[in-house]
């Protein structure tokens, strides 16, 4: 069949990557940190600027990263209600209640050692890290999440996260955990929001040459509870992505971590990105049977298919 034509081309293209497809990532600051930093982050203040945005190009989703500035061995602020997260998740709601707003439930930008785990005497504290984890959860449902990220890769810490939702009264918050691969990727969020571990290494996230054990995984959080799963990062996971499609009963998200955004679209003098090498990437994610594609170059991208 001839479909050198270029309506004919068209006509056959298949479905598009469109706006709704997208999940807007937001590194939060506070106020009046003008800490210069390899990523682009948001000052509280500036969310329902950011948000408007968001919504008015067609997105429909945010996913939020916020630390603490005060630390400690024990990740305490991040189970406070008026931790940065839980005001930035509030933020995201007064401004937009239609915006579906996705938290990072994790403790390595609140410990003073960087780490995704509390430790004791014996090396990490699965229980006590567990426990962080669910009350922070719940903080962060309280505050108005639609859904919590637990991002430790400990197994327990999902049952623990659904208990603690459930028993709290917020059953009908979802919980979509972190599948990470270890990668190099990560070293601009990880500067941007202080979150390098100290051990040098993340000690729960999964070889990349173990795709057996990262389907493993991911069946597992189903098994403990989770209704969506993220897998990162995204242009590496898609042999992940394509079995754990087959297997797997509930959503898949890919995030496409810094890395790629500084790779694949860099900033030019003024500012401004070229986003359509991320465009086909991206395209290539849904075919490969993503659900949803997280992305810091979301307004950015929807903007371009408008």
């Amino acid at each position: 069949m001839p479909v050198h034509r270029p309506a004919v081309r068209h006509f056959l293209a298949g479905p598009a990557l469109v706006p709704e497809d997208l999940t807007m990532v937001l590194l939060v600051h506070e106020d009046n940190d003008q800490e210069p930093r390899p990523m682009p982050t948001v000052a509280l203040r500036d969310i329902p600027k950011a948000v408007r945005q968001a919504s008015d190009s067609g997105i429909r989703s945010v996913k939020l990263f916020a630390g603490s500035r005060m630390r400690d061995d024990r990740a305490a602020q991040s189970m406070s209600p008026h931790s940065l997260m839980a005001r930035s998740v509030e933020a995201v709601k007064n401004e937009a209640p239609e915006v579906a707003v996705i938290t990072e439930t994790c403790v390595c930008s609140h410990t003073t050692t960087g780490e995704c785990y509390l430790t004791d005497h014996h090396g990490v504290d699965i229980a006590a890290t567990g426990e962080v984890l669910a009350t922070q959860a719940v903080t962060q449902a309280g505050a108005g999440a639609d859904i919590v990220g637990p991002a430790a890769m400990i197994p327990g810490t999902i049952r623990a996260v659904r208990t603690a939702l459930d028993e709290s009264g917020h059953r009908d918050v979802s919980i979509m955990p972190h599948l990470i691969f270890d990668s190099a990727l990560y070293e601009g969020y990880r500067t941007t929001m202080s979150a390098a571990p100290a051990s040098g290494a993340r000690a729960f996230q999964i070889a990349p040459r173990r795709t057996d054990e990262a389907v493993r995984t991911g069946l597992a959080m189903v098994s403990e509870g989770a209704d969506m799963i993220l897998l990162e990062p995204a242009l590496f996971t898609v042999d992940t992505l394509m079995r754990l499609r087959e297997e797997c009963p509930v959503p898949l998200m890919p995030f496409s971590v810094s890395g790629e955004y500084a790779a694949l679209a860099p900033a030019n003098a003024d500012g401004t990105r070229d986003v359509r090498p991320l465009v086909e990437a991206f395209t290539m994610l849904r075919r490969a049977g993503a659900d949803r594609v997280i992305s810091y170059g979301a307004v950015e991208i929807a903007r371009r298919l408008q």
